[in-house]
Order: structure tokens, then sequence, then C-alpha cells
């Protein structure tokens, strides 16, 4: 029997053995069938690069290349980047486990609360800085706000302090976190932190005693604070302010 050659619409039987055999090779046919553009996939991805380069390696563009595809197939989805720091942000706000409110645990709840979402803001390196530039638009991030809302009412904060305590505790938080992750990756704080506190005390020492004399007797105290100490002791200290009258 003669071949029929390509030019009359067939492959060769090589070619038509090998187009079988693929049928079974699953990387030809997830290629075959490429995963469609969904906002849920660009948020992955987006937060897939902050985790690895950091918040200011994330471009529209660096979101499209890695699903394969041209920054106009985004905007179909997500209309511009201030639009994209806000679903992450949501994306974030919504991992956050908001507690039934208890009058007796109020602070103890609204503070692993904020640090629920500090840690979130800390996994992903410099994230923070979005929340500390823009209103939040999500309703992920809004969950937040009545969560911590219905902590303090139940406690009997009255509403408008609790309405500034919350958007005290979230600027704080925001800025807390995008300063730490000025200094690097959570494990590259972990190892210098000790290293700069030693530094700074000795630093604060040199200071002349007769003009700094508080600053040098105290350097140690005022270099203190590991872990998240801090952060702790600063929203402690921003929500006991409202105790409610007994």
């Amino acid at each position: 029997m003669v071949e029929r050659s390509a030019s009359h619409g067939l492959v060769s039987r090589d070619r038509w053995a090998a187009q079988i055999a693929a049928l079974d090779d699953p990387q030809s046919s997830s290629r075959s069938r490429k995963a469609p553009i969904t906002v849920d996939r660009i948020v992955d991805v987006a937060l897939q690069l902050v985790e690895a380069e950091g918040f200011d390696a994330l471009t529209m563009r660096r979101v499209a290349a890695a699903l394969q595809t041209g920054p106009a197939s985004l905007y179909a989805h997500v209309r511009n980047k201030a639009a994209l720091d806000d679903l992450l942000i949501g994306e974030l706000c919504a991992r956050v486990m908001l507690p039934v409110p208890d009058p007796d645990q109020w602070q103890a709840q609204i503070i692993d609360v904020c640090g629920q979402l500090r840690d979130q803001f800390l996994r992903y390196q410099g994230i923070s800085h979005a929340a500390l530039a823009a209103a939040p638009n999500s309703l992920d991030t809004l969950r937040i706000n009545e969560g911590m809302l219905a902590i303090l009412l139940a406690a009997g904060v009255s509403v408008q302090s609790a309405a500034w305590a919350i958007d005290a505790a979230y600027l704080y938080l925001s800025a807390y976190s995008f300063e730490v992750s000025l200094r690097g990756k959570p494990s590259e704080v972990a190892d210098e932190r000790s290293l700069d506190r030693d530094e700074a005390i000795e630093r604060l020492r040199m200071l002349p005693a007769n003009r700094f004399p508080n600053t040098v007797t105290y350097a140690r105290e005022l270099a203190a604070g590991e872990g998240h100490e801090r952060f702790d002791f600063t929203l402690g200290l921003l929500f006991r302010g409202l105790t409610p009258p007994r």
C-alpha cells in the first residue's frame, strides 16, 4: 500500500502514532487544555510572587507572564494594579478567624485578631504597604472591621471610641508589618536581631552621659523586645485605654 503524503491532508504514520501516544501524556493534556484566567488564579499567582520576591516585585505584567498570558487578559478581570492590591489584602483578611465576642476576654480577642492579620502581612513581605496606601474596599477587609467592632461593643466600649481604636490598631499593625518587611525576611530578621540590638545599645552608650544621662543609663531597655513583644505592648496599651466602667 502506498503511504499518502502530508500534502493530501494526512500526517505520516509515525506522527500519527506519536499523536495517539500523547493522549496518555498528562503534560501534553495540560498544555492542550490551558486553565482559564480567573480572578482567583490571578490572586493566587500574585501572592506567590509576593511571597517569593516581595511586594515591590509585583506588577500586572509579572502576573500575566506567570499565567502565560498577556496583560490585556488580566485587565479583563482586574482593572488595574490598585484593584489587584485591594484583592490581595482582602484575601489575607479572609484568612483571619474571628471569635464569638466574649466581654470577659475582649482584649485578648481583639489583639489576637490583629496578630493574625500581622502574621499574614509578614508572610508576604511588603504587602502591608498596599494596606497603608488606600482605604479598604473589599468586603473581606470590612469583615475584619465588623468583627473587631463586635468585640469592642460587646465589652461595653462606646461606638465612637471603638471606631477610632480600630482605625488606630489597623494603621499600627500595617505600619509595624511594613517596618519589619524593610529589614528583610523573618528568618533574616531573626538572625540579625541580636546583632542589631547589641550594636544599638553600644552606640547609645557611646553618647556623652552629661547630655544624655537617661539614654545612656537605660540603653538596654530602650533597645529591648523579643519577637512581637513591642507589638503586643502597643496594642495592649491602646485597648486598655478603652476599658469600660464596671
